[in-house]
């Protein structure tokens, strides 16, 4: 199968994982997005159109390439979900306690949001760059039901994998159209996180001024 070595290393994973397509099928098509699960710089983007491109081929049906990195999703987010349970809810508040710039109250306050949006968070992340991934863990910190959360991330994966495979299976050699437009989207996320970072520092940097000029703020 047609890789895209150019000699850097996230292509030359990309080229391994996506040899197991070639050795076991559309078992090693799932296998692959479940490790894109697990680590998030291996594009899923790159992935499924090559597995479409190898349905399309002949080497598997188009039913299997979406059914299998289907469930590769669902088996990967499930990892991450035991992650999140497994650090729970005071884990993390105790870890928060420790951080530079970090409240307790960030943490209660995200817990909070996610309790109320939850599912959409969960079903909506599952087509967002970088957050296809770490949606799962806050999933696991709130213990979201775990047939709700299969639910929803097996139709959010279903939407996405599908439409990049079924790229992969039409556009044939050309499905690096799909991948650059697919870039651009996850340098829109990078950016905005980035951005709200910053700005989140700035604004505690400052409260944390403020505070240390008025100590009756802290008393407060």
């Amino acid at each position: 199968m047609t890789t895209t070595s150019d000699g850097s290393w996230l292509s030359s994973l990309v080229d391994a994982v996506v040899g197991l397509m070639d050795v076991i099928g559309p078992v090693g098509a799932g296998l692959a997005i479940a490790l894109e699960n697990l680590f998030p710089p291996l594009p899923s983007e790159a992935i499924l159109p090559m597995a479409g491109l190898a349905a399309s081929r002949g080497a598997f049906t188009l039913a299997e390439a979406i059914i299998w990195t289907t469930l590769g999703s669902i088996v990967g987010a499930l990892a991450l979900y035991g992650l999140g349970a497994w650090l729970g809810l005071r884990r993390l508040r105790s870890i928060a306690s420790r951080m530079p710039l970090i409240k307790v109250e960030d943490v209660d306050r995200t817990v909070a949001w996610f309790d109320r949006h939850g599912g959409k968070a969960v079903f909506f992340g599952r087509m967002i760059p970088i957050f296809r991934s770490l949606i799962s863990i806050p999933a696991g910190v709130v213990r979201m039901p775990l047939w709700r959360f299969g639910l929803l991330t097996l139709a959010g994966s279903l939407i996405w994998n599908t439409a990049f495979v079924l790229a992969g299976f039409y556009l044939g050699e050309a499905w690096h159209i799909v991948e650059t437009y697919a870039d651009i989207l996850q340098y829109v996320v990078i950016a905005v996180v980035a951005i709200a970072i910053v700005w989140f520092i700035v604004v505690r940097v400052r409260h944390l001024s403020v505070d240390h000029r008025d100590p009756e703020s802290d008393a407060a």
